[in-house]
């Protein structure tokens, strides 16, 4: 299934979730480019939810961009499978290699707004992230590892505290949904 039908299947959890659903299919219609960063204006990338067998904690990352505890994940960068873009990046920003997917596809979408900001030496201009979610699950045990040029913390909070630890305003939302999501699981 590609990733326009991935998307036109989600069943919306909330209103926001149903308006970016409409946004997110009128971009891949409008745009060829939607799945790289050449579209600088918006394209895809996948995110993760990643929580403990429990469901009473999730991995947060301290991002070194945005200065923020935040989830993992990463640009599609031309990769159409978002659940393996998810994948690569929980496994390259955490170091855990034995992660379940919990979702049946897609958990969560959203339209994230990305300020402008500095890039390995570049500027990158304020655009969008068409982001889709997946529901993951480690073990808290496992050995975990920061990925310096992205993150200089990791570590497993109390899925509750996820809402208060993040800087970005944007985020609490997010991961507010995310939360009250696992519970009907």
């Amino acid at each position: 299934m590609n990733l326009r039908e991935q998307i036109e299947k989600y069943k919306p959890y909330n209103e926001q979730e149903e308006k970016d659903k409409e946004m997110m299919l009128k971009y891949i219609d409008t745009f060829e480019d939607v799945l790289t960063r050449e579209n600088e204006m918006c394209h895809f990338t996948a995110s993760n939810w990643i929580v403990n067998k429990d469901r009473t904690k999730v991995i947060m990352i301290y991002h070194n961009i945005y200065k923020s505890w935040a989830w993992t994940g990463g640009h599609a960068d031309g990769d159409s499978d978002l659940l393996h873009v998810a994948l690569k990046e929980a496994n390259e920003e955490t170091g855990l290699s034995n992660l379940k997917v919990l979702s049946d596809g897609i958990f969560g979408i959203q339209i994230l707004t990305v300020d402008s900001h500095i890039k390995r030496g570049k500027f990158v201009s304020s655009h969008l992230h068409l982001d889709c979610c997946f529901l993951l699950e480690a073990d808290e045990n496992e050995k975990l590892r920061i990925k310096e040029d992205e993150n200089s913390n990791i570590k497993w909070i109390p899925i509750e505290k996820a809402i208060k630890l993040t800087n970005e305003e944007k985020m609490k939302p997010v991961y507010k949904k995310l939360n009250e999501k696992i519970k009907t699981k």
